[in-house]
């Protein structure tokens, strides 16, 4: 299965949209939408950084590996 990104459940904890997400880290909807949808290839670190920091979390919390 590989990397599983749970970035809809942190969004639903801290009731969250997608638009305001995308407002406060600076990432365009439209990839905020591929790394929500787990079609992303990447991540960069920085931009992980901000989503935990927005998101008050971990990146654990978005990312998950099941094999």
């Amino acid at each position: 299965m590989g990397i599983i990104v749970n970035l809809d459940v942190m969004l639903a904890k801290r009731k969250m949209s997608l638009t305001e997400l995308s407002i406060q880290v600076g990432i365009t909807m439209a990839n905020l939408s591929i790394l929500k949808s787990g079609k992303a290839k990447a991540i960069r670190f920085s931009t992980l950084e901000e989503i935990c920091r927005v998101l008050d979390c971990q990146p654990g919390d978005i990312l998950e590996y099941k094999g």
